[in-house]
């Protein structure tokens, strides 16, 4: 069908334009100074259209008559997106809730693992008498039971056993405070699918225990020669007058146990056991949960109660036995371990994805920007140097109310991974979880026995000492804050080579630690002439790179670069090449969301 030639449409065409659009008008339109015939949109339109009221149908008519179905519809999607909003929260809020319980099941499991052989390095006084051999066994302890209350319990225990003294449990304590930073590193690796979000989150797991090192490097040295924490502490003890006080309340257990309890039990007191030498029963599993019997004072005792001799034979059938899934077991206790190990990794990274997955789509542009507004604020100035010390307020207070640092610090580092929450603002948090887990520390410390009551708080009291000195150290002058640059360095390295972090979570938390325990069983002579010069030649080749980047001329010309060197002494290309070609990585292909462009959060007003 030909159609046929109007002359005044396109003249007509860009006052139409103009009138409707004139922001996005050309300049050469707008200016026209020949006068143009007015042309209304009904002239544009077929008559035939506008006869059969198809103009309304298709959305042309300004204003449209079906608007109260319109507005049914528009109620109806605004509806659904509530129910899909708290349909996802309520997801969030239920995978949140299991990650926590994996993790009591992940540290129920080291410890059925590693209890043992944790009792065991313990009990050699000699190698507990070097101050470089205790901070490595702190360390390994912790990792070997996944949780720094168990191992301070078993310092505070050896202490007031007069089996430790008290200036041999301060590297301890320190070793233990460096040894709970592999939670939050192993809760990173669950984000390594994707490189952004794995180099913001494991910076995030990095700064903490960057911050726990630089700590122990300058405390460890100072205490070895002046017992500065010990003093402190004991000035701190008999200055107090202490009176036994309550537990503090765990929140967070009266929300955990009633599953895993149903999964398993461990008798805690059976790994201080094994380190005193006091263990009268051989598996950790608990069998007996309460007694009938009354105690001497007339009272019955709980099912759920500290009774006496829990796990002994002794009158079994005034025992009531325990209600879980490993109750009369013919596994031993490492298989048991494996067995929630297992189990456990796996609830646990399928909670991180699914966490993860529910942040993304439920904090999309407008409230993402909002989110990390509120969170990431600071106080106008002149008081914007008050908000990391909020943050660190807020860190300490949300780990007292959930009485773990672990848990804490496990939440942040999904939310950095996903952009939420910025390193700047994660590190004054991870601080004061440092704090927070001190003061728990302590409260648990004062409603320990008569007999223990002093050593506990003495060991509390160092604790915190150690943490808050490493916050005067490392955060109230800005220009000392070294974590935050350097675990942003480690995070860009782990990007790029994602099999670093692994690397750095064996070199950190179990190989180093185990060659410096060796040496240490070989006498502290044997240790200081193998570890000293290994730590003078890495401190000499930290010096020389500082140099390299910032004053060049000081140095000879062959030390201006490692140009010299092999390149696999020099660069991490030709390792990275061995491990792709043994275990070849796909690319993973991320939707760009509104709240991970800053373009676009700069465009967009609140």
């Amino acid at each position: 069908m030909e159609t046929a030639y109007s002359p005044s449409l396109p003249a007509a065409l860009p006052q139409a334009l103009a009138s409707t659009c004139p922001k996005s008008m050309p300049n050469s339109l707008a200016g026209a100074q020949f006068p143009l015939p007015t042309l209304s949109t009904d002239d544009l339109v077929d008559p035939s259209l506008r006869s059969t009221g198809r103009l309304e149908e298709g959305g042309l008519d300004p204003q449209p008559k079906d608007t109260g179905q319109r507005k049914e519809l528009s109620m109806a999607s605004r509806l659904r997106q509530v129910i899909t909003i708290f349909l996802k929260a309520c997801g969030l809020l239920g995978s949140l809730y299991f990650f926590i319980c994996a993790l009591d099941i992940l540290s129920s499991a080291f410890q059925l693992l590693g209890s043992k052989m944790a009792g065991d390095i313990f009990k050699d006084n000699k190698v507990l008498s070097n101050p470089v051999a205790g901070l490595v066994i702190g360390v390994l302890v912790t990792v070997l039971v996944q949780s720094s209350s168990t191992s301070s319990s078993i310092v505070v225990s050896m202490v007031a056993s007069k089996l430790l003294t008290v200036k041999a449990s301060v590297p301890i304590t320190m070793g233990v405070n460096v040894g709970t930073s592999i939670t939050s590193t192993l809760v990173s690796m669950a984000q390594s699918g994707d490189r952004d979000e794995f180099r913001r989150a494991f910076s995030g797991s990095a700064v903490h225990g960057i911050f726990n090192w630089l700590t122990v490097l300058v405390l460890l040295p100072l205490e070895s020669a002046t017992a500065a924490l010990e003093r402190l502490s004991g000035l701190a003890l008999r200055a107090a007058s202490l009176q036994p006080g309550q537990q503090a309340p765990d929140i967070l257990k009266a929300l955990t146990q009633p599953l895993t309890h149903l999964i398993v039990q461990l008798d805690s007191s059976a790994i201080t056991g094994s380190a005193t030498g006091s263990a009268t029963n051989d598996s950790l599993i608990k069998q007996w949960c309460g007694i009938r019997a009354e105690t001497e004072d007339g009272e019955e005792c709980e099912v759920s109660g500290h009774c006496p001799e829990r796990n002994s034979t002794a009158f079994p059938g005034d025992k009531l036995p325990c209600h879980h899934l490993f109750v009369n077991s013919a596994l031993t206790d490492v298989a048991v371990g494996c067995i929630l190990l297992a189990g456990s990794l796996l609830v646990l990274c399928a909670c991180l994805v699914i966490i993860v997955k529910l942040l993304n789509s439920l904090l999309r542009g407008r409230i993402a920007q909002a989110v990390r507004t509120v969170i990431n604020a600071d106080f106008p100035f002149p008081f914007g140097w008050l908000s990391g010390y909020l943050a660190i307020l807020v860190g300490a207070g949300l780990t007292f109310l959930l009485q773990s640092s672990s848990v804490f610090t496990a939440a942040i580092v999904p939310l950095m991974g996903v952009g939420v929450i910025t390193l700047d603002r994660a590190y004054p948090l991870f601080l004061g979880s440092n704090i927070g887990t001190t003061t728990t520390a302590l409260l648990a410390a004062l409603a320990s026995p008569a007999d223990m009551l002093l050593f506990a708080v003495q060991v509390a009291l160092i604790h915190f000492f150690f943490n808050l000195a490493g916050i005067l150290l490392w955060y109230t002058v800005p220009v000392l804050r070294l974590p935050i640059p350097l675990a942003k360095h480690f995070g860009d390295l782990t990007a790029h080579y994602r099999w670093v972090a692994i690397a750095y979570l064996l070199l950190a938390f179990l190989l180093l630690p185990l060659a410096v325990f060796g040496l240490s069983l070989a006498g502290s002579a044997v240790l200081a002439g193998v570890g000293g010069p290994l730590v003078g030649l890495v401190l000499l080749i930290i010096l020389v790179n500082v140099l390299q980047r910032r004053r060049p001329s000081w140095l000879p010309p062959c030390l201006r670069s490692w140009d010299w060197l092999p390149l696999w002494l020099h660069s991490l290309e030709p390792w990275d090449g061995l491990v792709t070609r043994c275990c070849p990585q796909k690319a993973a292909v991320k939707e760009a969301h509104c709240f991970e462009n800053p373009e676009v959060l700069a465009s967009q007003q609140l």
